[in-house]
């Protein structure tokens, strides 16, 4: 197993880094790291075509911030990566990147220029061209996180026909198909949720018959039904990631479910915490388990290990990487006592590689 982090950095410092993970102990060793691109702090990972795809921050020739977006061939077998290309894409910074199940495309969002970007994969897996741009438009209730749009994060189905992308500021969830002939992306439909959420992220149910949003506005996950053959959300219910006797400030960031569909994890930042709740298979509905400490400050991100035996959690303003054993049947997290410093941690990525 490997393990790919991104962060925030400067041009000069390591922003990229690759670790093996020990699933006896829990333990991260540094494998490879990689200097050169600005605040490449989101990351996919192809592992079937051994690939490592990172958002970054450029200038354009007027000396706007844009975004950019470099290809990484990856060495399963020593645990190393190297840089393959880069190419500018949308005219903003950007804070999500996605790849669509044909490996075609890859898809980035823009939180501070409200933007949907389709950019190209050559046939060899190096970014391509900009294709298509969707601007969001108009603002939400909360007059300083809402004002204009924030689209956060985009994810596919199961099936890979639709794309959804939450939009923070506009309490919006964009659904989007791609048409491959025209290399454009399609508006689909839209899904409101209540006012001042901010939705953020988005999981799915194994099942494929409900979704899972994590708001970071209003400290809240919203459950959805699904109906796969129209690509249509239909809310259930609302529930608090943070305790009820909490006071303070706090924003939400990610969310993930267990392989079999039992458990749901969101993190605080603030409370500095993971929230675990029961999944219902059959109606969708959440059951509180625990609150856990994230044991650093703001978990900007954190993933699940593909068999599931562990949740690592990126806490960015401790710089360190932390990580947990699952107990499977319970869901409940335990600290490892393992964990590696890393400066400014935003993005974990865990993924088995056959060699």
């Amino acid at each position: 197993m490997l393990v790919f982090a991104g962060s925030y950095a400067e041009l000069e410092g390591n922003g990229v880094y690759s670790y093996t993970f020990n699933e006896e102990t829990g333990a991260l060793t540094l494998q490879d790291e990689f200097s050169g691109l600005k605040n490449p702090t989101f990351l996919n990972v192809d592992a079937k075509n051994r690939k490592l795809y990172s958002i970054g921050e450029t200038t354009s020739a007027d000396g706007a911030k844009v975004g950019e977006a470099a290809a990484f061939e990856i060495d399963p077998v020593k645990g190393t990566f190297t840089l393959l290309n880069r190419a500018e894409n949308v005219g903003s910074t950007t804070c999500h990147i996605q790849r669509d199940p044909s490996d075609r495309y890859l898809i980035v969002v823009s939180y501070h220029g409200g933007m949907v970007g389709l950019v190209s994969l050559t046939e060899d897996g190096r970014i391509g061209e900009l294709l298509d741009v969707k601007q969001h438009e108009g603002k939400g209730a909360h007059p300083e996180r809402q004002d204009r749009p924030h689209p956060h994060s985009s994810f596919f189905s199961p099936d890979g026909r639709f794309l959804f992308v939450q939009d923070l500021g506009l309490d919006l969830i964009r659904i989007y198909t791609i048409d491959d002939s025209k290399d454009q992306l399609v508006l689909h439909g839209e899904t409101k949720i209540h006012a001042g959420a901010g939705p953020r992220h988005l999981t799915f149910h194994p099942n494929g018959k409900f979704a899972f949003v994590i708001n970071e506005v209003d400290s809240s996950i919203t459950s959805f039904a699904y109906d796969a053959e129209a690509g249509k959300l239909t809310e259930l219910e609302s529930v608090p990631t943070l305790p009820s006797d909490f006071t303070g400030e706090n924003t939400t960031a990610e969310i993930a479910i267990s392989q079999d569909g039992a458990y749901l994890y969101g993190s605080n930042r603030g409370h500095d915490s993971i929230v675990v709740y029961a999944v219902d298979g059959a109606t969708g509905k959440l059951s509180l388990v625990e609150h856990v400490s994230a044991e650093g400050e703001h978990p900007r991100h954190f993933a699940l290990t593909p068999n599931g035996d562990h949740l690592l959690v990126a806490n960015r303003d401790t710089n360190n990487i932390v990580t947990f054993k699952v107990d499977k049947a319970s869901g409940r997290l335990t600290y490892t006592g393992q964990q590696v410093s890393v400066s400014k941690p935003v993005c974990v990525q865990p993924f088995y590689f056959f060699v």
